[in-house]
């Protein structure tokens, strides 16, 4: 075969077009007598665009009988579910209840260090801090707000137990010297719902330091001669209830509430005795004296606001 000679133009090889992509496949036509009735089967089944845009959380479900409850039947009720369980709830809720028609000013707590200590277990305190923060909204345990309980104007502070347990902190001690020292300024009772799991551990001694001072703080309201109620509402242990939670003038508590030092499984392990019915429940503690009544949510807005203005009347007429 005959080589071209050197002097010869070099020819390139055109550009390649790259293939076509191969053109979808046909979707495949039902046919026959089905194909009828399929458009109609699936408009059956088809769910509206409504029925999308339903809220996932409308049902709730009964911590009790495990039912579901529909969630608007749930707030009609306060979140007491049909059994009587009084589920827990948040400081926006419980103070839309408490207040006449809900009518309330919110009223700052101070701020505090977060975290002196440096603690760390499993997690910087920090970072449950953070976290605790992003899901409730709140940057501690306590919310303080004041307003109107059956006409009498009081100074209410409710724990969150949404907010690592509602356990004593330094923020929640801040808080409720803050709400004694408002009640003071404002000539007016202080009424607390408590709810924790006792002292928060990350911040150590510091926390415990907190009982003192909160039982330091309800010395300036018998000094004024202001009332202050307790609400012991689900759960109220540890050294919540070693301080202020058991250091009211008259103590309410909601029905089937925990109420208690240490926890039923350690007691039963510390003493190897197995606990009667019901031990540190509300009813229980009111057969033993430790709580003065135990009121139902719905009904607690009318009995606050009874014993207020009759505590409140005797003591003005102690002043005149």
């Amino acid at each position: 075969m005959a080589k071209p000679p050197k002097d010869a133009p070099k020819i390139e090889a055109a550009p390649v077009a790259p293939e076509p992509a191969p053109a979808p496949a046909a979707k495949a036509t039902r046919t026959g007598w089905l194909a009828k009735f399929a458009p109609g089967v699936r408009n059956l089944v088809a769910k509206p665009a409504a029925a999308k845009a339903t809220p996932e959380n409308l049902w709730v479900k009964d911590p009790d009988s495990g039912e579901m409850i529909y969630r608007p039947d749930l707030e009609a009720a306060w979140w007491v579910t049909p059994g009587g369980r009084h589920m827990r709830i948040r400081p926006k809720l419980r103070f839309a209840y408490t207040f006449d028609d809900g009518a309330h000013k919110m009223l700052p707590t101070p701020g505090v260090a977060d975290d002196p200590l440096d603690f760390v277990d499993d997690r910087p305190y920090v970072d449950r801090l953070k976290s605790a923060r992003a899901s409730t909204g709140e940057t501690d345990a306590m919310a303080l707000a004041h307003g109107k309980i059956g006409g009498v104007p009081a100074v209410v502070l409710v724990q969150d137990f949404a907010f690592m347990g509602g356990s004593l902190g330094m923020a929640a001690g801040e808080g409720f010297i803050a709400a004694c020292a408002a009640a003071v300024k404002r000539d007016a009772p202080l009424v607390i719902f408590t709810a924790a799991g006792g002292a928060r551990m990350q911040e150590g001694a510091l926390s415990l330091m907190q009982m003192a001072r909160t039982t330091l703080a309800i010395q300036d309201l018998k000094a004024a001669r202001l009332p202050y109620i307790v609400v012991l509402t689900d759960p109220t242990t540890g050294g919540v209830t070693a301080s202020y939670a058991m250091l009211g003038d008259i103590h309410l508590a909601e029905p089937g509430a925990m109420i208690g030092f240490a926890g039923p499984r350690v007691i039963e392990e510390t003493i190897r005795e197995t606990l009667p019915p019901g031990f540190q429940r509300s009813e229980y503690l009111l057969e033993k004296g430790m709580v003065d009544r135990v009121v139902p949510r719905k009904e607690l807005p009318e009995v606050l606001g009874s014993i207020l203005g009759t505590l409140m009347m005797g003591r003005r007429t102690v002043a005149a």
